[in-house]
């Protein structure tokens, strides 16, 4: 089950389109078109009441309701369905993040101050290149690419913390002993200089050898451009975000992968360790646009742990450090009174 903003930002956005004034308003008149369990009903319900997400829920309904009136969207024209994924992940290779299908047509992604693109397995992304099928080791990626560097971290904390009966090699300890090492650890800091440079270490190792790494599998042209598409969250099928940045509301049409290849052409997609005080790894799609403009798409992918050091093995966060707004194949939907179309993609040249 999603956590409360997640919950709220994505049934906010819904209410917005299903014609009411206010999230109190649309609440006071159930869910009609919605399709909801009716505890998750009831719990957004409780969460409007405690009024602890209720600036949330106004940007989340506001985005709605532009998607309601948009001569691009709905064209006020009230739903008569509107179903909600609830987190799970569809059937089938698709990237689309979706969060909503509107009337069986319209598929909408609501993405709220966040930069973060996808938490996946460091295998998938490296060597899967961010498919959603297939199957992916699941070691841990520290052991896989840097054991050497691993161990000799792992043996300064051990160390550092005094847990000598803890097994020699890190792969050796068992969930008990995981957990004790991770309790025993500062949480925010490391607890000794021999434990900092061994850390130092292990980042580079980790950084270098996991580029090269992803380098390798990116030799063909075909494998490199369904890596940018899925780094750009260019789907099968065009769908809507509605969102916020740091700059404001988020309120967009994102091109299907065929209308987005007709208007952007690959020149690159360049990888690169980083330096970052944790391991990660750089990349930058460039792409020519009609009119031979180059546009640079920056992002990063940080390989961490993400329940405290040693807990479990890391995972790879996905980031698009450039505006969403500025994403190429991301075009801005009219506003209610406007005409449409004016700069949105064409179906046909």
């Amino acid at each position: 089950m999603p956590d409360d903003r997640t919950l709220v930002t994505e049934l906010g956005t819904a209410l917005g389109m299903l014609g009411a004034d206010t999230p109190a308003a649309a609440l006071a008149a159930g869910p009609g078109p919605l399709v909801l369990e009716p505890a998750t009903w009831d719990r957004l319900v409780a969460l409007h009441s405690d009024g602890g997400h209720a600036d949330v829920l106004q940007h989340a309904f506001a985005n709605g309701r532009a998607f309601l009136a948009s001569p691009d969207a709905l064209r006020c024209r009230l739903p008569a369905l509107v179903e909600w994924t609830g987190g799970r992940r569809p059937p089938g290779d698709e990237v689309a993040p979706v969060d909503l299908r509107v009337d069986h047509v319209y598929l909408v992604s609501c993405k709220y101050l966040s930069r973060a693109i996808a938490n996946v397995s460091p295998a998938r992304i490296f060597d899967g290149l961010l498919a959603t099928t297939g199957s992916w080791d699941r070691s841990d990626w520290y052991e896989v690419v840097a054991p050497e560097e691993h161990r000799h971290f792992y043996q300064a904390c051990r160390a550092a913390a005094g847990l000598c009966d803890l097994p020699d090699e890190p792969s050796a300890m068992d969930g008990g002993e995981r957990r004790r090492l991770r309790a025993a650890l500062p949480a925010r800091r490391l607890p000794d200089e021999a434990s900092a440079a061994a850390y130092r270490a292990l980042c580079d190792a980790v950084s270098t050898r996991t580029a090269r790494r992803w380098q390798d599998h990116l030799d063909d042209v075909a494998e490199r451009q369904r890596l940018a598409r899925r780094l750009l969250r260019i789907g099968n099928a065009t769908y809507f975000l509605l969102g916020s940045d740091e700059r404001g509301p988020l309120r967009l049409r994102v091109a299907d992968a065929w209308d987005w290849h007709r208007h952007h052409r690959l020149l690159g997609l360049s990888i690169r360790a980083s330096r970052a005080g944790q391991p990660q790894v750089d990349w930058t799609i460039e792409l020519a646009e009609p009119g031979g403009r180059r546009v640079d798409v920056h992002g990063h992918v940080e390989i961490r742990w993400s329940h405290g050091r040693f807990a479990q093995p890391p995972e790879a966060k996905v980031y698009v450090d450039t505006a969403t707004g500025d994403l190429p194949g991301y075009v801005r939907l009219a506003d209610a009174g406007t005409a449409t179309g004016t700069d949105q993609l064409p179906l046909w040249l």
